[in-house]
């Protein structure tokens, strides 16, 4: 063992922990070791008796004391075997003291040996800390660089908040120090101190010192002061603005390989420093537009050559660098190459590629969900993969990438894994994202039931009970608008009824309780709406639910759900008219339960039968969940009580002198001085509508990439800024600054000769996604901001799993658009006007000496002509009849809006009209008329000669496509993806909801009742039986969005239909809302 430098014990010891095979015979072992260890220390204390042991050199007498005192060595194995006692759980604070001790030895090793035991074993109120302190003030000014490095790692371990005063001059004069080594542990020690306690290290003074370190010469205090930076700069960012061009000079001379080689790792220069200063970039960069723009040119030449390595570090880098393009401010052509990267981590074969591929991915959807349309089916094989960490990641990716047109798709996935799940910690985290999506993106009302249902029955336990009373608050009041549609309102407690009879029926052998309550409340407030079971019949379900005996279908059996239970079934005794033989017995036997507000119920209930029977409906009313109890605050009711009290010698009563609490009280409400504290005026009603439902809209569903309205477009996004950024920004006068001349001298051989000059272009692609109406301005950073097109490979021919995987894919990407779908034609109506490119001046780009190609011409639309205000005419005015009222002159249309009159004040948005002919000679002045509504010009043209055609005529709606403002609709041709993008940027939403229709029954039928009213028909999901559709109006200015889902009714005649319509004009979508919905009746 000599050899290995620990003793036989010691060997022994590790050896049989390792061997052991239960936790009893390791505390046994570990017990005897700590009766060995102090029978040692009790050997070391100075005057024991000395000990004859036979065959022993020296004549076998050994001197017991003083041992691991003179020994350092059995000292520091001492120390070691304590450690081993206390990381295995047992307390080794007998040994403290020699830990103490050894700190003060005089070598290095048991030194930082004994600074090790006292981190890692004292406690921060030990009062042994103390009598550490003066060892570690004279190892920080000692000579010995080994000693003060000890020190300076003691420090950031031992020191407590209220010692921080006794070293933190030390340690800041050790930044001084001739060693880098004494440096670079002296800023981290400095740091902690800051931490401990910031009164004694301000942080203003912590900047400056390191401000200072980031310009040292030594690479490594330079690397060492980034981990501070990173630090400080999540805290407070603004200081560090200014450190851009310093950190970006650093990693581009890191990326150029100017450090010296030691820093290499597997040939890739400083892999964690790049790292770290990626990571820096990504905060200070963080929604500043002019930050991010200093940093673009050094992350994509970053970025490129760490996937030209291939290597595991350089595949960090990436990651790493995908994070930061993702959250500073957007680069088109970053987030390009950022996609790049990540569809190579996803269709390598390492399961850890695929992992940081689906983390960027995630990352990225967030604020740019365009980019994972490119990996659908890369996605779905995820879903399918057996590694269980990749399998979670992909949910999480598949919660962050949820829309109003994909939630159907997502939640029953993760339904699905949550059903054959059964790690709780992902059981629980997947439950609350699926309440989530479910309430920020439900569809309707009815699907919003159906799912928590679902969910309540898969893991009812991991349920929020918000979520439960949240349902049942939907039930009873439905959408919530006072002036909302009682008939889908008693639809949706019908469906609800239906969906918890169905579950009463065949219920399963286990429920849980949020379950059970949500079922117990919704049958016995609704259960009369039940057309599958009738009303005795679930009274009997309920009963024989409560006497089963069954604690697992009670959810427990706690009482509180016993009791809602019982009142469920007296509220649908009262609803029947009768109490059931079961229902009877069920109430005579719970009169003598145990759980006395159960029992109370039952007898009070008893006593209504027997003799007041008359009194159920009034005590448990219909449909009366959301009303308000008037309570008789003054207790009127018993006034004549009280009169015959004090008629018959009661004595009144006095309020005691000591109650001070109702001193604010004057004859029942608050006195002046109280009640002016508080504002009890109720809130105003609020004006605006949001979403169809109470879980419709309650989360952004703008998935689209545009981001907000006006905000500067960053260099070479297609906007026409043309502002440059300096290479170098000047750090503040009196600041530190980092030396960039000679650099090569002091990190390493100087950096190889360029190649030889070769011409750079610029390709600036015209179909390149949307760019507005100006060409592409050339970016000041190497050419960021521009892409270069590729041809189009030819499809393959594609397999039967290929194509179903293609299927899932699209229900899944729903509302995402791609950046290969080209942007929609521009309206005919518009006359553009085309402007030459010698109109138009280049911006120089700094560091390319190739020519630019020349921009793409600029359409420049003309602004849309106004028309003339229309006179106001007051119909109610019966005055007026008889004025001189001039007529406005209509033009008949060929077809009528039956269901959108014609606004009088409307805009145009159509190009200017072509030169009116010649006028005709003035008629002969019209008799005058006694119609005020002809005479205003109300009646489009229609007289008694031309009658409005009536509603269920075909001539108004079966052959005449919708219009508004007299003028048809026009298709909106578009794809499933940029219907999806779309569909978060139309804020007027107005939901149809028609619960038997024949006119609509197919989804076929469906799709071809919107193509005739006008709108494109986008696609068909058959799988789900839904059929999204769009059209136009006003050349293009407003947008129209359907869609819609056919839910078969039993006997296949009919179908119920919901359907949503969203457009960016609030007028444009309740006309055509209101027309469909006559359509489909």
């Amino acid at each position: 063992m000599s050899g290995m430098h620990l003793s036989r014990e010691f060997f022994e010891l590790i050896k049989s922990i390792g061997e052991s095979k239960s936790k009893q015979e390791e505390d046994r072992i570990i017990l005897n070791e700590i009766a060995v260890l102090k029978k040692k220390l009790e050997n070391d204390k100075p005057g024991s008796i000395t000990t004859a042991i036979p065959g022993a050199p020296g004549g076998g007498v050994v001197t017991g004391g003083n041992t691991l005192t003179t020994n350092k060595k059995k000292a520091r194995e001492f120390l070691v075997r304590v450690l081993y006692v206390e990381m295995l759980g047992h307390d080794g604070s007998f040994g403290y003291i020699k830990a103490v001790e050894l700190a003060a030895s005089q070598s290095i090793v048991h030194k930082r040996t004994g600074y090790m035991v006292c981190a890692c074993c004292l406690s921060p109120d030990h009062p042994f800390r103390f009598m550490l302190v003066n060892q570690m003030q004279r190892d920080l000014v000692s000579s010995n660089l080994l000693e003060s490095c000890g020190a300076l790692i003691a420090v950031t371990n031992l020191i407590t908040p209220d010692l921080v005063g006794t070293v933190s001059s030390q340690v800041i004069g050790l930044l001084d120090h001739a060693a880098e080594t004494v440096r670079k542990k002296a800023i981290v020690a400095l740091h902690r101190l800051h931490q401990l306690s910031p009164d004694s290290v301000p942080q203003q003074e912590l900047i400056e010192k390191t401000r200072k370190m980031l310009c040292d010469r030594d690479p490594a205090v330079m690397g060492s002061t980034l981990n501070v930076i990173e630090a400080l700069a999540r805290v407070n960012v603004p200081p560090f603005k200014d450190l851009v061009p310093s950190l970006v000079s650093i990693l581009k001379q890191i990326c150029e390989r100017r450090l010296p080689s030691e820093y290499d790792y597997h040939r890739i220069p400083a892999p964690w420093m790049q790292m770290k200063i990626v990571r820096i970039l990504s905060v200070i960069g963080k929604n500043d537009i002019q930050a991010s723009e200093g940093m673009y040119e050094v992350l994509g030449e970053c970025l490129r050559k760490a996937e030209e390595a291939g290597i595991n570090a350089s595949n960090a880098i990436v990651y790493e660098c995908i994070r930061c393009i993702t959250i500073i401010y957007p680069n088109p052509v970053l987030l390009d190459a950022a996609g790049n990267s990540i569809s190579r981590f996803l269709s390598s074969r390492s399961q850890n590629l695929r992992y940081l591929g689906v983390t960027g991915l995630a990352s990225i959807v967030e604020r740019h969900p365009k980019y994972a349309a490119d990996h659908q089916l890369a996605v779905i094989e995820c879903l399918e993969d057996k590694d269980d960490t990749l399998l979670r990641k992909t949910l999480d990716l598949l919660y962050r990438m949820t829309n109003p047109v994909n939630v159907e798709f997502i939640t029953d996935r993760l339904l699905h894994f949550l059903r054959g799940s059964t790690d709780p910690y992902l059981k629980k985290d997947l439950t609350g994202k699926i309440c989530t999506i479910a309430e920020r993106y439900a569809p309707n009302n009815g699907w919003y039931v159906r799912t928590v249902t679902e969910l309540f029955k898969i893991a009812g336990d991991l349920v929020d009970p918000s979520v439960a009373t949240n349902l049942m608050s939907l039930v009873a009041e439905g959408t919530g608008n006072e002036d909302g549609d009682d008939e889908a309102d008693m639809l949706l407690r019908k469906q609800a009824v239906e969906l918890y009879v169905t579950l009463l029926a065949s219920a399963p052998n286990r429920m849980n309780r949020v379950l059970v309550e949500t079922l117990a409340w919704v049958l016995g407030e609704y259960g009369y709406l039940s057309s599958i079971m009738p009303l005795d019949a679930i009274i009997d379900g309920m009963c024989k639910l409560l006497q089963s005996g069954n604690t697992a279908k009670l959810g427990g059996g706690a009482p509180s759900t016993r009791r809602l239970i019982l009142s469920a079934i007296m509220k649908m005794v009262s609803q029947y008219g009768s109490c059931p033989a079961a229902a009877a017995k069920v109430i005579d036997d719970y009169t003598k339960s145990s759980d006395p507000d159960a029992q109370k119920r039952c007898l009070e209930f008893q006593a209504l039968l027997t003799t007041a029977p008359h009194m159920l409906a009034e005590v448990f009313p219909v449909d009366a969940s959301l009303e308000d109890v008037d309570v008789d605050e003054n207790l009127s009711f018993l006034n004549g009580l009280v009169s015959e009290a004090i008629s018959n010698g009661a004595r009144p009563y006095q309020r005691p002198e000591d109650d001070d609490d109702d001193d604010m009280y004057v004859g029942g409400s608050l006195s002046s001085e109280t009640a002016s504290t508080f504002k009890m005026t109720p809130y105003e009603k609020p004006t605006t509508t949001y979403g169809h439902g109470r879980m419709v809209g309650m989360g952004s569903t703008n998935m689209g990439p545009g981001g907000s309205a006006n905000v500067a477009l960053p260099p070479g996004s297609g906007g026409t800024s043309q502002a440059t950024v300096t290479p170098s920004l000047p750090i503040n006068p009196g600041q530190p600054q980092l030396v960039m001349r000679n650099v090569a001298n002091v990190w390493g051989k100087p950096p190889p000769p360029p190649p030889a000059s070769t011409p750079v272009t610029i390709s600036t692609p015209a179909s390149s996604g949307f760019r507005g109406f100006g060409a592409p301005a050339p970016s000041p950073y190497g050419g960021f901001g521009s892409s270069s097109s590729m041809p189009t490979p030819a499809a393959p021919v594609k397999t039967a799993e290929q194509l179903e995987k293609e299927r899932l894919a699209a229900a899944l990407f729903g509302g995402i658009s791609t950046t290969s779908q080209p942007p929609p034609p521009p309206p005919p109506a518009i006359t553009p006007q085309i402007v030459t490119s010698a109109s138009i001046t280049p911006v120089a780009t700094p560091g390319l000496t190739a020519p630019i190609s020349a921009p793409t011409p600029v359409v420049t639309v003309p602004a849309p002509a106004v028309a003339a205000p229309v006179p106001e005419i007051d119909l109610l005015d019966m005055s007026s009849w008889g004025a001189d009222i001039e007529p406005m002159a209509t033009a008949a249309p060929s077809t009528l809006e039956m269901l959108a009159p014609t606004p009088l004040n409307h805009e145009s948005v159509s190009a200017p009209p072509p030169p009116a002919p010649p006028a005709p000679a003035a008629p002969a002045p019209a008799p005058e008329s006694i119609d005020p509504f002809a005479d205003a010009g109300l009646l489009d043209g229609y007289t008694e000669s031309a009658p409005l055609p009536s509603l269920g005529s075909s001539g108004a709606l079966g052959s005449s496509k919708f219009e508004f403002g007299g003028v048809a609709v026009a298709p909106l041709v578009i794809t499933t993806p940029q219907f999806g993008e779309r569909w978060g940027r139309c804020l007027a939403t107005h939901p149809i909801n028609v619960p038997s229709s024949s006119s609509a029954s197919t989804l076929s039928k469906f799709m071809a009742l919107c193509e005739r009213a006008g709108l494109h028909k986008v696609e068909e999901i058959a799988a789900t039986n839904e059929g999204i559709s769009a059209c136009m109006a006003d050349g293009g200015s407003a947008v129209a969005l359907v869609h819609g889902k056919i839910s078969p009714l039993p006997g296949g005649q009919q179908s119920r239909v919901d359907v949503t319509v969203k457009s960016t004009d609030a007028q444009l979508g309740g006309t055509l809302a209101m027309y469909l919905q006559n359509m489909i009746r």
